[in-house]
């Protein structure tokens, strides 16, 4: 104990161990959720040939709790900060549904697109570059990524409780949800998630997934529902019976994700392949500095000017976390803002931190049991966190016509194209426009010009059919 004291600086920063473990276990709780919904969601873009769809969720939920432990530990001794890291929601959606499925991109080659955005970021983070680059770009854009993010996480989330479903007519409508036992069983985690989240439940988002998992073993056993409306479809045989399988055998090896972004950089498209990992750099760049600042905003941890000292340590386990995310088979890892709820419970250091790194790794054996989530109870996460994130549009001056223009552009088009990219991009490229038109041209930065044509260029090659 006394090593621990000495080594975090638990005295000065008027903590002890006790407050410190009992920090890290309730960060842990509210964001190891993750574990549970990161895979269902890359799963959906990763195709494993010999391996089934829940072997693949079982392989990248391991990726994705290394990935997680290794950012964290580096938070831990190298930061010494109470913050705790994971593959990043609305990223890892970009990833799959954007990058993989949208626009058709191998998997290999997105987690080759994300290894190189771990290498920037450990770079510019190394020569301190990174305050200059956040500089850049358009403030109302920064402000509205995280709204937008949250919309598009909702609009996915909806689609696959079966809540919101394709429809000729109106492009989407509403499903059949009354004859639908999932979309039932979606809607009443969901509203228990809420209820949860309302009452200030530490943890509400896994203890909603947990408990529509179980009305779901519930209605199958007690004859309500068919197994094949409520139960894992990797669970059942080809004549709908139960099988475990997959439980009694789980996928421990993950050698098929091992270093596969070594293939994914042969035969890539220079200008797509550049235009993915700035997206993945620009949305981590400003999720995790944003949520850094925030959190630490909450915790006291700002100087007298609003800046976070030693700024670059937290930076880098993010963007080693990352790198290291993906040689393991999983995407950008971020900084969470649910460390907001370990800082709440008193964590000062990185000894908070050190124990969410060590309950990450304690969930390895619990990787059997990711097989007994149906997908209809993990993607509640997604629905949950996208209305959470809405509280970004406070942040924004709707007064200002360049800023209300950039920021409902991004906010809009990234849920009705699909793409996370097509809503930075329009955001960038209508704030210096919209900017000139109102005859400010002081606040347009050249940087801010090339950044647009650039992005005007790539909507002209992307929509004429030159690339997927």
């Amino acid at each position: 104990m006394g090593a621990l004291e000495n080594y975090f600086g638990l005295a000065e920063h008027d903590s002890d161990v006790g407050t410190e473990t009992i920090a890290g276990v309730t960060t842990f709780l509210a964001m190891s959720y993750i574990i549970l919904v990161n895979p269902f969601i890359l799963a959906d873009a990763i195709e494993i040939p010999g391996y089934s769809y829940l072997q693949v969720v079982q392989m990248i939920a391991i990726g994705t709790i290394i990935a997680s432990a290794v950012a964290i530990f580096v938070m831990a001794f190298y930061a010494n900060r109470p913050f705790g890291l994971a593959p990043g929601m609305g990223l890892n959606v970009f990833f799959a549904y954007t990058v993989v499925i949208g626009m058709g991109i191998p998997w290999e080659t997105a987690l080759a697109a994300v290894f190189v955005e771990g290498i920037v970021f450990i770079v510019i983070t190394a020569i301190g570059a990174r305050e200059y680059v956040i500089r850049l770009f358009p403030e109302p854009v920064k402000f509205s990524v995280g709204a937008g993010i949250g919309i598009f996480l909702l609009f996915i989330g909806l689609q696959e409780m079966g809540v919101v479903v394709p429809d000729e007519a109106t492009a989407v409508a509403l499903g059949d949800i009354a004859t639908n036992p999932a979309a039932l069983l979606g809607l009443f985690g969901l509203f228990l998630t809420f209820v949860l989240w309302a009452r200030d439940v530490t943890g509400s988002i896994i203890l909603g997934i947990f408990g529509t998992s179980v009305a779901g073993w519930l209605a199958y056993f007690t004859g309500l529902a068919s197994p094949t409306s409520v139960l894992p479809t990797a669970l059942l045989s080809e004549d709908g019976q139960l099988s475990y399988a997959v439980v009694t055998s789980p996928q421990y090896d993950i050698s098929p994700l091992l270093f596969a972004f070594v293939d994914g950089l042969q035969d890539i498209d220079p200008l797509t392949f550049t235009l993915v990992v700035f997206t993945f750099f620009f949305v981590d760049f400003f999720d995790t500095a944003g949520t850094l600042i925030g959190v630490s905003q909450f915790g006291g941890f700002l100087d007298d000017d609003g800046n976070l000292p030693d700024i670059d340590k937290p930076l880098m386990a993010d963007a080693i976390g990352t790198t290291v995310g993906a040689m393991v088979g999983t995407s950008t890892v971020t900084t969470y803002v649910e460390s907001s709820t370990g800082v709440e419970e008193g964590g000062r250091t990185g000894l908070t931190a050190l124990v969410v790194g060590l309950l990450f790794l304690a969930t390895l054996v619990l990787i059997p049991l990711i097989a007994m989530i149906p997908a209809y109870a993990s993607f509640i996460a997604l629905v949950v966190v996208g209305i959470i994130m809405l509280q970004g549009v406070l942040d924004i001056d709707w007064d200002d016509p360049a800023w209300a223009v950039s920021a409902g552009l991004t906010i809009t088009i990234m849920p009705l194209t699909y793409s996370i990219a097509n809503g930075l991009a329009a955001g960038i490229i209508a704030f210096p426009i919209l900017k000139a038109a109102m005859g400010e041209f002081d606040d347009i930065r050249l940087g801010q010009w090339l950044m647009a044509a650039v992005l005007v260029g790539y909507f002209y090659v992307h929509t004429s059919g030159m690339i997927g």
